[in-house]
């Protein structure tokens, strides 16, 4: 049997794996999954993305399943409670900045119809598709993430420094940055 060649990120972990093979760079037009992965990467700032995938579970429960019109009515109890959870990372201000993001989220979504019709108005609909050899050329952000997150902070969302939005770029499949010899390259240029 032939192993399958993967971007070296997605090796070291089981879960890592799974996530690599089934979501990470797989276009993304759903809201809820566009808002969950905001809240997620906004998160990890700081953090290996591995922690954060470890607590998706915790966060999806405590997230009311990425319901953004739920999440812009959390208050300080709710707060309270999250903060005493194991389950996500207990932070208070990446708690308080995504229940600010919610409400940036609607009021985009408000505007554009939905959230990912404002995010893929950036790329004119299309996949952005790299052609990178070796994890090493792969940036941590470039022009279209920080003109991105530029335009989100002008929105008042928070956390979203142009790192974190090209990282979300390649999750949701913006971008896509499967290495060349990746057997995902092809498959998420497809979808």
């Amino acid at each position: 049997m032939i192993e399958k060649r993967r971007c070296g990120w997605s090796v070291s972990d089981p879960l890592y794996m799974e996530y690599h093979d089934l979501e990470w760079g797989v276009p993304v037009r759903d809201d809820r999954k566009q808002f969950e992965f905001l809240v997620l990467e906004s998160a990890q700032a700081g953090l290996s993305w591995i922690t954060i995938l470890k607590r998706r579970e915790g966060y999806r429960r405590l997230y009311a399943g990425f319901d953004p019109e739920l999440v812009v009515r959390f208050d300080e109890a709710r707060i309270q409670t999250m903060l005493q959870d194991r389950g996500i990372i207990r932070n208070r201000k990446k708690i308080e900045s995504s229940i600010n993001n919610a409400r940036r989220f609607l009021e985009v979504r408000e505007q554009y119809g939905t959230f990912s019709n404002y995010l893929w108005g950036f790329t004119d609909g299309k996949q952005v598709v790299n052609h990178f050899e070796n994890l090493s050329k792969i940036p941590a952000n470039t022009p279209l993430s920080d003109t991105i997150s530029k335009n989100m902070k002008k929105r008042g969302f928070q956390f979203l420094g142009s790192t974190i939005i090209y990282a979300h770029l390649q999750a949701t499949g913006l971008v896509n940055d499967h290495l060349v010899d990746c057997f995902r390259h092809r498959e998420c240029m497809k979808q």
